[in-house]
């Protein structure tokens, strides 16, 4: 193998799929990328044996061929390189050995033949479908904060993606929760994604399609079994197993009935609970809300730092209560609400309260209060 690209384009692929490739490794193949030339382009494979990314790049492809090079080394060297330099990389036929020039630079990689590299794409995916990069990026950035971190319920480790219907409209929802919080945020259902199967997209997986994402210029096809995902768009494919487990019914976590109603300025209020919160404790991060007829009053304690309390305008017309949330919950609540006013539903101080956006109704927030 025989090729050269530009240095920019190398990197922005490398940097892709080298994030998916653990530090540690005990097989030795898992620790490098596939690196293979043909056709005017470069096709870079990474794969943690759960998560499979393949990115394609042009190229000037002298000699077609494929090898394996470890893959955070090869990122490192390609990032130190002088912007707008040219990269030619050739394998050596007997050695094995992976050089690469730049100018005046030259480095010789260890490479592993890529006979051993194991291959994720196989296997039927019976339902496919598109959504824009634009409705995939929301359901994304609208869940991932509610994504559970603890691995005993590994079933919450993820989205949970699937076809329901709201208000007799079918839909593609996605959920998150972490039994703290929980995030529901639905798309029109695109064709083909009619009776699929509900799966759960691992964490890692979700962190690593947004980034690849950020800059897709074209549709995203969606396609899935019972056990795996792929993603495919512009010079790139994503493929992942699905976490296999259950997740639990989120619909009885959502109260219907909740009937005590605040509306208030989202970024304002956002503004106040991030000030107010500087004195909570860093344990409990907890504060209170004291809602009354035209206003609030937000307050945080704490024995190291003291008090603090701050006063704003709301809607609110039923009976005065209080109630307490973990400070950086609301926030990452309050982050998602893209309009001017939020709205919570509350029923009392031990109950759970809906956050929603006053002007869009396809996102869904819960938060269980806090005893302060």
């Amino acid at each position: 193998m025989k090729l050269t690209i530009e240095r920019a384009a190398l990197l922005k692929s490398l940097s892709h799929v080298q994030s998916v490739v653990e530090r540690r490794n005990t097989i030795p193949i898992l620790s490098n990328v596939k690196i293979e030339g043909r056709d005017g382009q470069v096709a870079l494979n990474a794969t943690d044996m759960d998560l499979d990314i393949v990115e394609a790049v042009g190229a000037d492809v002298i000699r077609p061929g494929a090898t394996t090079a470890p893959a955070h080394t090869f990122y490192e060297i390609v990032r130190k390189l002088p912007d707008g330099s040219q990269v030619e990389l050739e394998q050596d036929a007997e050695s094995g050995l992976l050089t690469l020039r730049s100018g005046r630079s030259k480095f010789t990689l260890q490479a592993l033949p890529v006979d051993g590299y194991p291959v994720m794409s196989g296997g039927e995916l019976p339902y496919s479908f598109t959504l824009s990069a634009e409705e995939l990026k929301g359901l994304i950035d609208r869940t991932r904060f509610a994504i559970s971190s603890e691995e005993t319920r590994y079933y919450l480790n993820g989205i949970y993606l699937h076809a329901a219907t709201s208000g007799g409209v079918p839909v593609l929802r996605a959920v998150a929760t972490d039994g703290h919080r929980l995030a529901r945020v639905e798309v029109p259902l695109p064709e083909g994604a009619a009776g699929m199967t509900g799966v759960i997209v691992p964490r890692k997986t979700v962190n690593e399609l947004r980034k690849l994402i950020e800059e897709a210029a074209q549709d995203v096809v969606v396609s899935l079994s019972d056990s795996k995902i792929r993603f495919a768009f512009d010079n790139a494919v994503l493929t992942s197993k699905l976490i296999d487990g259950t997740f639990p019914d989120y619909e009885r976590v959502i109260p219907e009935n909740n009937d005590k109603i605040l509306e208030v300025d989202c970024k304002s209020f956002a503004q106040a609970v991030d000030r107010v919160s500087a004195i909570s404790t860093e344990k409990s991060r907890a504060i209170k809300l004291a809602v009354y007829g035209g206003g609030l009053t937000l307050s945080a304690s704490s024995p190291e730092s003291g008090s603090a309390t701050e006063e704003l305008e709301a809607a609110y017309g039923a009976e005065a209560m209080e109630i307490g949330f973990n400070s950086r919950y609301l926030m990452d609540i309050l982050a998602q609400i893209e309009g001017d006013a939020a709205r919570f539903a509350m029923a009392d101080a031990a109950s759970p309260t809906v956050v929603r956006e006053v002007a869009d109704s396809s996102a869904v927030y819960v938060l269980m209060p806090m005893r302060v």
